[in-house]
């Protein structure tokens, strides 16, 4: 067997070792083993997780051939279950897989405590009533949950977990933390010592921009009552005062400080997603609270404290045009200050475990080191119960997305998906599953569209007659191409919760196959 390191090697680039051991540790239960869950579990299987457990009762049919490339010929009138486990566990050898051959349906039914023993179900092309009870077991016994459904050209994704809070969320686009509106006095010290007038060129064109802002920022405030630029005209100001400091046309440290200039600007104290976290009531912590809020309380007092309204520095800087001297001893500055105010928030976190009756090491330093250096950046989501949803979806946003020729759609599709579900709970058979009476089911569905809409109190709104025809043309076929591209996206989000790195989609995914587009519908 490949060693681990070497196998996984490109994916290790991007969550890293921890990432990567999170997904080994990981026990995922797939729910229906058609081509949207084969397709979402063969790509876990590639990246390594631990263990799988397919569900699914039905035996391999004909139709199946044509949409499933984890079953072949030899498989007809065997167990579906079966067949797509030992295919997938031939991918990779160390993975554990096992199946039970059981209507998942009947499973949430009978037996609910069988889902607690995993971190995480996936649960493909179930209905409403069965996704509203899985929903609840899986809440209850604390277990992340999936659903994923692939109908025809459309299909969709949502997440439902009580809360899952991110330290990693690396997100694309982040200011890096150089605190050039805010120095602390090593910092400021460090550029008060260096003259910006010095006379030789050489040393001129490397003093590293930093210093070179920290300064400007410094005399600007002394002579306009202590503020920092703020309207386009004292920004432009601040440009030219910055460009006026040029001694010869060749000087990057000057570009860069002009480039660089908008951090100046940026707004002191931290922002406003992370003041949100911080204000949460879950921060208010007690002898039940995750690792989590007890290292976010340490923050709100090292915020309102040490910190004084600023986040612990992050500690790194980037590249720079500066002498080899002077970027060293930046970059010592900057560590040397991240380093005080971990151990003060390191020192915050054991008190918070002692006060509520937990061990004090209990948190490694590992952890809260992640934590400080990724403050600014912490997310947290909540989803609501899907039973929620579907009683009382957020009426305004429903009315948004209706009227909106953007989203009409995806909306649509989303409405359909549930009034397919209705058709099927009163017809015994989805629409135009089968051949004959097309008008017929064409016109049923409509109505009970129509009647779902009344019941949110979206009174008088209308889906168009060809969104309608088109889901009835599809007669809730599994089309591979569609299967294949929704069981990406929810093995993706798997990765982001189990991983706990990334920040996981919000509301609900709908991929329109029409047109090609995927959005996300907030309905609460």
């Amino acid at each position: 067997m490949a060693e681990p390191k070497t196998k996984y090697d490109r994916q290790l680039r991007i969550w890293g070792e921890q990432g990567q051991a999170a997904l080994e540790k990981a026990s995922i239960c797939l729910l229906n083993c058609g081509p949207t869950g084969s397709e979402t579990l063969k790509n876990l299987v590639l990246g390594g997780v631990g263990s799988i457990t397919i569900v699914d009762g039905s035996k391999v049919e004909l139709g199946d051939l044509g949409n499933n490339f984890m079953v072949d010929e030899s498989s007809l009138g065997q167990s579906k279950a079966k067949c797509v486990c030992s295919f997938l566990q031939e991918l990779n050898d160390a993975v554990k897989a096992k199946f039970i051959e059981e209507y998942p349906e009947a499973l949430i039914d009978t037996n609910p405590s069988f889902f607690s023993q995993f971190t995480l179900v996936v649960a493909t092309q179930l209905v409403e009533e069965s996704m509203v009870k899985l929903d609840r077991i899986c809440r209850e016994a604390n277990v992340m949950l999936i659903f994923a459904r692939s109908y025809g050209l459309t299909g969709l994704v949502r997440i439902s977990v009580k809360e899952h809070a991110v330290i990693e969320s690396k997100p694309d686009h982040f200011l890096d933390d150089l605190r050039l509106n805010n120095p602390w006095p090593e910092l400021r010290g460090f550029a008060e010592a260096i003259d910006l007038n010095v006379q030789d060129p050489v040393a001129h064109k490397h003093i590293p921009y930093v210093v070179i802002l920290v300064k400007m920022a410094d005399e600007w405030i002394k002579s306009h009552g202590g503020s920092l630029p703020s309207t386009r005209e004292e920004k432009r100001e601040f440009k030219e005062l910055l460009k006026a400091r040029m001694v010869a046309m060749d000087e990057d440290n000057y570009k860069e400080a002009i480039d660089a200039s908008f951090k100046v600007f940026a707004p002191r104290g931290i922002s406003s997603d992370l003041q949100q976290i911080i204000i949460d009531s879950c921060a208010e912590v007690a002898s039940n609270s995750s690792d989590f809020w007890v290292m976010v309380a340490a923050l709100k007092e090292f915020i309102a404290n040490e910190g004084g309204g600023e986040a612990p520095l992050e500690g790194s800087i980037p590249d720079m045009t500066s002498s080899t001297e002077h970027y060293v001893n930046l970059q010592k500055i900057y560590q040397a200050k991240s380093e005080a105010d971990f151990l003060v928030i390191e020192k915050r976190v054991r008190n918070i475990l002692k006060k509520i009756g937990r061990d004090p090491n209990s948190i490694p330093k590992a952890t809260i080191k992640s934590f400080c250096k990724n403050a600014r950046k912490l997310k947290v989501c909540r989803y609501r119960l899907i039973e929620d949803e579907y009683n009382n979806p957020s009426l305004p946003e429903l009315q948004k997305y209706l009227t909106d020729e953007d989203y009409s759609i995806a909306v649509g599709f989303y409405i359909l998906l549930r009034a397919v579900d209705r058709y099927a709970a009163n017809f015994n058979s989805f629409p135009g599953q089968f051949d004959g009476g097309m008008d017929e089911d064409i016109s049923r569905l409509k109505t009970t569209a129509v009647g779902l809409l009344n019941d949110f109190g979206c009174n008088g709104l209308t889906l168009t007659e060809d969104l309608i025809n088109e889901m009835c043309r599809f007669g809730a076929a599994e089309l591979h191409a569609v299967a294949a591209f929704i069981g990406g996206i929810a093995s993706q989000e798997v990765i982001k919760l189990i991983t706990k790195q990334f920040v996981p989609m919000s509301g609900t995914y709908v991929f329109n196959g029409i047109d090609h587009k995927s959005q996300l519908l907030s309905l609460y």
